[in-house]
Formats: structure tokens, sequence, C-alpha cells
């Protein structure tokens, strides 16, 4: 029963990292300021809360080499290719990993608040590690960013210009399908 299980866990695993390959690549048609927004959050915590965290931080890891092979992250290869690819790659798992371990906290107890609460933390974690990478990788050229756009500190610009709308709209849509997420964890009680 328990090689079922995994079996199980496993399979889903797979079709959620084509869904997550497939809504990034699609994503890059929708832009929200100088970045593409990220339609690959909500089954990134489908995929944590069903298969648990370490599905959940392999689909984060999927989700930051699309990134990085996309050419989405092209102006900050530009800058700093190291910075560029561990920026994105910790972004994205831990965003994966962090909504996991929520909900594997919070199950037991209350799978409407896990769910919710994965649902926030994952584009949290993915904003606020990206936020930090440019503090620590970007600083200088985000500076030159801000003020060719007008914004008057770097730090507004990296929080409205930069990555405002995007996690506004990444956060909205997860906590919108939050309920539908919920329903899809049901259906795999077996799991």
């Amino acid at each position: 029963m328990k090689d079922k299980k995994q079996t199980q866990r496993l399979v889903l695993g797979a079709i959620m990292t084509a869904l997550v390959i497939v809504l990034q690549l699609l994503g890059q048609f929708i832009k929200l300021g100088p970045f593409s927004v990220s339609l690959v959050l909500v089954p990134i915590v489908v995929g944590a809360a069903i298969c648990e965290y370490k599905i959940g931080a392999w689909l984060g890891l999927v989700f930051g080499v699309v990134v990085l092979l996309s050419g989405d992250a092209a102006a900050f290869y530009a800058i700093d290719v190291p910075g560029t690819i561990i920026t994105v790659l910790l972004k994205g798992t831990l965003c994966g990993l962090c909504a996991g371990l929520v909900y594997k906290l919070l199950a037991d107890k209350n799978k409407y608040l896990a769910v919710m609460l994965s649902a926030i933390v994952c584009p949290v974690v993915n904003t606020g590690v990206f936020l930090l990478g440019c503090k620590l990788f970007f600083m200088s050229t985000i500076t030159e960013w801000g003020v060719a756009n007008g914004f008057a500190s770097t730090m507004e610009y990296m929080f409205i210009g930069l990555a405002g709308g995007n996690f506004i709209f990444e956060l909205v849509v997860n906590i919108v399908l939050a309920p539908v997420i919920l329903r899809v964890i049901s259906f795999n009680k077996n799991l």
C-alpha cells in the first residue's frame, strides 16, 4: 500500500511538473511591470500540499529553471550570471518548500487555514527572495533603473516598480483560488 501511495505521489508530481513548465511558458505573455507574472504558484501550492514539501521544492526548482532558460531573467544575466542563477533557483525552490512545510504544519488542525496560509506564503517567499537577491547581487543597477524610471528611492522602485504589481497579482490569484486548491486536495485524500 505504501508503494502505491508513493507511486501516486510521483505521478502527480510529474503531472504538476509538466503543468508548471507549460504555465510558466504561457505566463511570459502576461507582463506586469518589467517581468512576466508567475502563473505557476497555484500548482506549486497544490503539489506541495498533496505530495508534500519535497515535491513542492522540486516544483519550485523547475519553475526557476524554466525562468532561467526562457529568457525571463535576461536583464539580470547581463548584470551578474551567478547572482541571477542563485536568486532565481532559490526563490522558486524556497517558495515551494515553504508552502509545503506550512501546509504540513497546519493541515491536521485546519485544512482551510493550511491551504490559505500556504497560498499566501508561496508568493511572499518568491518575491521576498527575489528582492533579497536584488539587494545582494544587483543593487547598483537597480538604483540606476529606479532613477531612470523616475522613482524617488531604490527601495520604492524595488517594491513598487520592480516587484509590486507581480506580487499583488500572484497573491490575489493564490488567495482567490485557495478554495479550489482545497477542493483539489480533498479529492486526493488517499495520497
